[in-house]
């Protein structure tokens, strides 16, 4: 017999990293008497003076940021990776440790200090991904850079401490784990069957019709069958590419016009800015080919009931595997039904 995936506690394997999810659709009626989070309907205004990102502004370090009019890059102030560092490595016993040198840099999508890319029309959104290109192809082009990672972390809830339209990118010496999986992962099947595992996925994806949220000509939007956060979406490129900077211009608009809808459809769901930390997968740039790669772009949101209540990673998810309660069929149904357009 089939499993019931709407009433029957399962597992679903992520082809990706080779990981398990615990779903439990039963759960999602228990009642919840846990904590809220406090909801910011302050409405921002264009320009905050106080802002260390805002055109024109001096930062907390001291310099000063241009009258920039669209997108504005620059070194992160507070940088999580050093440009300096010294290769080294250290085993002691079972102890080991290597250092890691990387830069660190801050991505403004617009000097409208109001605005998130749910509120951004396409042509600005399609200026940001024409900077996530170019820093991409700078960075990656360093010998000393082996992947480059772009993201956005969303409101407060995901610790984002600016509320200024940005996201970061994260360029190191060092490929990082989730990237060796998925590298593994897709080189097995690169491997065996000649072609891309995201692809393969996608036709059954196209086939099934339950968890695409959106498509145009060149990308699909949905909700993988191994999501782990409630309303988690995965945007991958008809066509395989391992990195960014393969799209075309027609590529390139479409994503941009994708990640509109995708950001209006969520603040949609509850009413609200919905937060999230997303960004690009792609291949290493470590100088080696990677026939394997197709890139995609994930959010990773994690409201759950409301625009109050949030899904919380602990307990059995800590000590066990991830678990979520709402299906990913029933995450992509309320994300295909809510609108295109803002609801404010």
């Amino acid at each position: 017999m089939n499993i019931d995936f709407n009433n029957d506690s399962h597992k679903r394997y992520n082809i990706l990293t080779g990981e398990w999810v615990l779903v439990s659709p039963h759960r999602s009626k228990r009642p919840w008497q846990g904590k809220t989070e406090e909801q910011n309907n302050q409405k921002r205004l264009p320009y905050d003076a106080n802002c260390y990102l805002c055109s024109g502004n001096t930062r907390v370090g001291g310099e000063q940021n241009p009258h920039y009019t669209d997108t504005y890059v620059f070194d992160n102030d507070f940088a999580a990776l050093q440009k300096d560092i010294i290769p080294h490595q250290f085993e002691e016993g079972l102890l080991k440790a290597e250092s890691v040198k990387g830069i660190c840099r801050v991505i403004c999508f617009s000097p409208n200090h109001a605005l998130t890319l749910a509120e951004m029309d396409q042509l600005s959104i399609r200026k940001v991904v024409d900077t996530w290109i170019e820093q991409f192809e700078e960075l990656s082009s360093y010998k000393d850079i082996n992947y480059v990672q772009i993201f956005e972390n969303k409101g407060a809830i995901m610790g984002c401490s600016n509320p200024h339209p940005h996201g970061q990118i994260w360029a190191e010496s060092t490929i990082p784990q989730i990237i060796q999986q998925k590298t593994s992962h897709q080189k097995e099947h690169y491997i065996n069957k000649e072609n891309s595992l995201l692809f393969d996925y996608l036709q059954e994806e196209i086939q099934a019709q339950e968890r695409i949220i959106k498509e145009n000509k060149h990308f699909v939007a949905l909700v993988p069958f191994w999501a782990i956060w409630p309303y988690e979406v995965m945007i991958i490129p008809k066509r395989k590419m391992a990195n960014i900077n393969e799209m075309n211009d027609f590529e390139k608009d479409d994503f941009s016009e994708m990640m509109r809808i995708i950001n209006v459809k969520m603040d949609n769901i509850f009413e609200c800015s919905f937060p999230y930390s997303a960004g690009f997968h792609q291949a290493p740039c470590n100088g080696k080919k990677h026939p394997e790669w197709h890139w995609h772009y994930v959010f990773y949101p994690p409201l759950l009931r409301s625009a109050t209540v949030k899904k919380f990673m602990v307990g059995y998810e800590m000590l066990a595997n991830p678990q979520r309660d709402i299906t990913a069929e029933q995450a992509a149904k309320k994300l295909r039904e809510m609108e295109e357009i803002k609801y404010k």
